[in-house]
């Protein structure tokens, strides 16, 4: 069986997208095989970073490591089991698809909640939520009290995994490996940045994540999308000497698989 990795939560502009390509493509260069899916029908970004990477192969002759993207299969509403859910059927069907050829199934979520989105949550092994490092982003975790910024209790992003791992229970599936990306961790700040960690790992306690530190806000990111390249990709460009911002990247990267702590996974990137 594939394990699945799900990239969620229902914010955007928290960086799922950029998560899930460059550990998707870092499994791949791992020798791993991966397949990946897009939940968000309506913006893509993964999707589409995916199809700007086969682009630029195809136009400078090149072969990288790169995740199987499926798109969602249509659906024949006559096909369906009375009762069934189209969305349900389309996502089982792509994952059936992926499974028996890949070791990883990269699935990005919508940074809304979508019936999509629900389903995926429940099929995760590894589940990734990243966080831009402020009480904004926190409060898709939990409530505080904004005096003592003490944990009132959880919100609904963390109701939806709770009502998922009831349900992997249920069906006698393993737990979900939760963990929350503290992303855009800044140099400055600091005082802010100690409120926000000491909540988290109050937090974690309380319904069972780990934190692990994610990516750094860099202009790198930016400027390889439209490519559809990762940091890994930069020498096989012929950038012989990476600058100092791109090797921090690139061991952010490094230290965010090893704390996936995926199975079979050894980091030699």
């Amino acid at each position: 069986m594939a394990h699945i990795i799900v990239v969620g939560n229902e914010k955007g502009g928290s960086g799922k997208s950029t998560t899930c390509m460059h550990v998707a493509t870092a499994l791949a260069r791992m020798g791993k095989t991966v397949g990946a899916l897009d939940l968000d029908l309506r913006q893509r970004s993964f999707g589409r970073y995916v199809e700007n990477r086969r682009a630029f192969m195809a136009r400078e002759g090149l072969d990288l490591p790169t995740p199987d993207y499926r798109e969602l299969p249509e659906v024949d509403a006559a096909s369906l089991e009375p009762g069934e859910n189209p969305y349900d059927h389309r996502l089982s069907t792509a994952v059936a698809e992926l499974e028996p050829s890949c070791d990883f199934i990269l699935i990005d979520c919508p940074g809304s909640h979508t019936r999509l989105s629900q389903v995926a949550h429940s099929l995760a092994d590894t589940l990734i939520t990243p966080l831009n490092d402020s009480f904004i982003d926190f409060d898709l975790l939990a409530r505080i009290d904004p005096e003592t910024s003490k944990v009132i209790g959880p919100s609904i992003y963390s109701e939806m995994v709770w009502a998922a791992r009831q349900l992997r229970a249920r069906a006698g599936l393993k737990p979900i490996d939760w963990i929350v990306l503290r992303n855009r961790l800044g140099a400055q700040q600091m005082h802010n940045k100690k409120k926000v960690g000491a909540a988290l790992e109050q937090l974690s306690k309380r319904i069972g994540f780990r934190v692990a530190p994610g990516f750094s806000e860099r202009v790198i990111f930016r400027e390889l999308f439209p490519r559809g390249l990762t940091l890994l990709d930069l020498r096989d460009l012929g950038v012989e000497t990476l600058n100092i911002s791109n090797v921090a990247a690139r061991q952010e990267l490094r230290d965010l698989v090893r704390e996936l702590r995926l199975p079979g996974v050894e980091v030699n990137f």
